[in-house]
């Protein structure tokens, strides 16, 4: 089995990649929608999240606004936070591999692969990447995003160059969608190559 790690910053069109793979049969791990399954209303986190940050769940679960005001600015808290979500999704990722054992390709859809050190656990890498501007005007679109939002958040994120320069395989989406799925479909050519397959 070959491990694919897909990243790529905000806006760059990680979701309709991973949607591709999934359409082409590679099985895809999303580590975003685990860690909102796991702190939506009945979540396996919800109560540990509670117990160390009181005050930031509810019926719905983790009211992900409190959270974030909870530890931003304070790296002691995130460190304290990254401590129970992080072995949570880990054991989350372990099922699904063990699950898609016999497929020659997983996708691991991770959006901060190279800030948490994640490349480790994979194979392979693909970056998602698109203009600055077409990202820009992306994120800018979504409902409650201001410039200033979206700065914080590159300011966090690896940059878009340092990505591409890491990655096995860089998935331009600033063009077609027909463009982007071709792209998909070389990639998995390739791997499925290597894997003999």
């Amino acid at each position: 089995m070959i491990r694919l790690g897909l990243t790529g910053s905000i806006g760059m069109g990680k979701s309709t990649v991973a949607a591709m793979f999934a359409r082409a049969g590679v099985p895809v791990f999303d580590a975003d929608a685990v860690v909102h399954r796991l702190q939506g209303p009945d979540g396996g986190l919800v109560a540990v999240i509670e117990a160390a940050f009181p005050d930031t769940t509810g019926p719905e679960g983790v009211d992900r606004t409190a959270l974030g005001e909870a530890v931003l600015g304070d790296p002691a808290a995130l460190k304290r936070l990254e401590a129970l979500v992080h072995p949570a999704v880990a054991a989350e990722r372990a099922r699904f591999l063990a699950e898609h054992a016999d497929a020659p390709i997983v996708l691991l859809d991770i959006p901060l692969l190279f800030e948490t050190g994640g490349e480790a656990s994979v194979d392979k890498v693909a970056v998602v990447s698109a203009p600055p501007e077409v990202q820009r005007a992306r994120v800018l679109s979504r409902p409650g995003m201001t410039p200033e939002r979206f700065d914080a958040i590159l300011a966090r994120q690896t940059p878009d160059a340092e990505k591409r320069a890491r990655a096995d395989f860089v998935i331009d989406t600033g063009g077609s969608l027909d463009a982007t799925a071709a792209e998909v479909e070389a990639v998995i050519a390739c791997l499925l190559r290597a894997a003999g397959g």
